[in-house]
């Protein structure tokens, strides 16, 4: 079952599982698929977030930084207190899919949404 779905976005859990070595941390492993065209509001994590790209391509950044553009088997990285200002598929055409490794807060939202 899909997490959330919005602006042709849509993921789903592959994972979740605690850390027992780190009382209060979980690991989330997810699919993110892009329709062409679609892309992420601007939000945090709160995690830190390990991206690697399966198929199609796809734009990332965070504020203060650059803005790139990743193909399969491409990565990307964000941590707990950046806020990911572009998260969108470069093609209108085709879709896109990555996996999401989030390593975060136990019970804490995926995606918290900017202000």
């Amino acid at each position: 079952m899909a997490l959330a779905a919005s602006g042709g976005v849509s993921f789903k859990p592959l994972i979740n599982k605690d850390i027992p070595e780190s009382p209060g941390k979980e690991v989330l492993m997810i699919t993110v698929d892009y329709a062409p065209g679609g892309e992420d509001p601007v939000h945090r994590h709160d995690a830190h977030g390990f991206v690697y790209v399966l198929e199609g391509s796809i734009i990332m950044g965070v504020k203060g930084g650059k803005e790139v553009t990743l193909k399969p088997g491409d990565t990307f990285y964000e941590g707990p207190a950046d806020l990911h200002t572009v998260g969108r598929n470069a093609s209108k055409t085709k879709p896109a899919r990555f996996v999401v490794f989030l390593l975060k807060e136990k019970n804490k939202p995926v995606l918290i949404p900017a202000e």
